[in-house]
């Protein structure tokens, strides 16, 4: 038997017949026999005792049994787990964002919204913490089903071995691979439901938090725009001169001038003598004197 899709289940919790029939895993695998139940006060079943062989009797929730034909087929824990939070958040989810909706088209709602919103998230909070131990069993699983895989190929490769060394036949090598191949098949269907499940939480845990984180960043960037126009604001504002102090200003120094030629200083000496009109003067007396005489 194969892999069972779980939409075709059908029981009734009073007239079924449960004890006799043989129990598989939803995946194909074979668990055991069904040889009781217990019941509660008003008759409803509680749990079915199932014998497992060498793993004794198990006590299995009603709830993770069903019917399907000749067979009870077990639905394991964690389906019902995960189903049942991935529902929850769901809803939950999608009623937040219901609400929040109402709320921005209809401003005078919003203080009869909060009580309800609070509502909500403190749901989800509740929720994620039935998430992280959810996904620690899925992890936890996932870890069993790997080892139960290496055990199968070892299997199928240890046959091979003695077939090849003629220890066992060829017929029996052949129906060695047939069920260890069914196994490993059971095991791979389970292990991509899990990494399924996974990423729809996962996915569903992104969206949650993508809405409920974006009010708070509406708000923060209101407040980046805000202080960005009050900086080009305060940009456009011209800027004072500054005030004058009582220190004096110093007067300038005036520095002495060189007459220079060929960049070298001209010696006293060498430069000539400008006659003034009283020297003139006196060297006309002079010569009329002389004349005179």
């Amino acid at each position: 038997m194969g892999y069972t899709d779980p939409k075709n289940y059908s029981m009734s919790n009073n007239n079924i017949a449960l004890v006799g029939k043989h129990v598989k895993d939803m995946y194909g695998t074979y668990i055991g026999k069904v040889i009781g139940t217990i019941t509660d006060i008003d008759g409803t079943t509680q749990s079915v005792g199932i014998d497992c062989g060498s793993n004794g009797l198990q006590q299995i929730p009603f709830e993770q049994v069903v019917v399907q034909g000749d067979f009870v087929i077990f639905i394991p824990k964690w389906r019902l787990e995960s189903q049942r939070v991935l529902r929850e958040k769901g809803l939950t989810f999608r009623r937040l964002k219901a609400l929040m909706t109402i709320v921005s088209d209809n401003d005078e709602m919003k203080e009869d919204a909060e009580i309800i919103h609070e509502k909500y998230k403190s749901h989800l909070s509740t929720l994620e913490e039935t998430e992280k131990l959810i996904k620690a069993k899925l992890e936890s699983r996932l870890e069993e089903l790997a080892e139960q895989m290496k055990s199968a190929k070892m299997l199928i490769f240890d046959a091979k071995v003695q077939c090849k060394s003629n220890e066992i036949s060829e017929q029996t090598f052949e129906s060695v691979k047939t069920l260890s191949t069914e196994l490993i098949e059971h095991i791979t269907h389970e292990s991509a439901e899990i990494s399924n499940v996974q990423r729809r939480i996962t996915d569903l845990s992104m969206e949650v938090q993508q809405v409920t984180e974006l009010p708070k960043v509406q708000l923060q960037e209101s407040a980046v725009t805000y202080l960005d126009t009050q900086n080009n604001e305060s940009s456009t504002v011209a800027e004072l001169p500054e005030a004058p102090t009582n220190e004096p200003i110093p007067e300038p120094v005036s520095e002495p001038t060189t007459n220079t030629v060929n960049s070298q200083p001209i010696p006293e000496s060498s430069q000539p003598e400008v006659e003034t009109p009283e020297k003139e003067t006196e060297e006309s007396d002079w010569l009329e004197r002389m004349e005179a005489q």
